[in-house]
């Protein structure tokens, strides 16, 4: 398997933190948004989106979405629970990270960190629906170690990519404890070195 992926990126490290958590063997090939190295004729005939993380499985077949990719990976792990219940509450939680999440928290650190903003500068509207972002998993975390079925599972690992980073961005997780204490647990569960 080859994983076209880009360091910087929270959505590319959840595949990559996927694939490393169920020891699958991969080929990581880096690929540099800042340069538009997904924009090139070859990146585009793998994915016409030209966006990264894209897979390409051992048959040749190419998969893009973060989301998309980490669940395939998971099927039939303990990264999905096995309730049908606990199952759609994950989804719900992936569901809510690209809508909710990813579009304010990534966003506001990728401005400030790769654009050079200030978080001065940033538009009210993405540092309002950041802390809004942050305030909900801080909610969600006060009486649960994670945010599913108990244990660690591809909400976890999906959420906490941009989370753990949201300092890059402007927002302070020392204002959402339970959030901060929650990246702790899924850092150590990922085998991840602390921010």
């Amino acid at each position: 398997m080859r994983i076209f992926g880009d360091s910087i990126s929270g959505n590319c490290l959840k595949v990559k933190w996927t694939a490393d958590h169920l020891r699958l063997p991969y080929e990581w090939i880096e690929t540099d948004v800042l340069k538009a190295e997904t924009r090139t004729a070859a990146f585009l005939a793998l994915n016409p989106a030209g966006q990264v993380p894209a897979v390409v499985f051992d048959d040749g077949r190419p998969l893009a979405q973060s989301n998309a990719i980490i669940l395939h990976l998971a099927e039939g792990s303990d990264l999905i629970p096995k309730d049908a219940y606990d199952r759609a509450r994950m989804f719900e939680w992936l569901f809510w990270e690209q809508y909710s999440h990813e579009p304010y928290v990534a966003v506001a650190r990728f401005q400030v960190r790769y654009l050079g903003k200030s978080p001065d500068e940033l538009e009210p509207r993405i540092v309002e629906r950041g802390k809004a972002a942050l305030k909900r998993l801080d909610e969600a975390l006060a009486d649960a170690d994670f945010l599913v079925a108990g244990r660690l599972t591809l909400a976890d690992i999906s959420l906490v990519a941009y989370t753990r980073m949201a300092g890059e961005g402007g927002f302070r997780l020392a204002d959402y404890p339970k959030v901060q204490a929650w990246i702790g647990r899924v850092e150590k569960a990922l085998g991840l070195p602390p921010v």
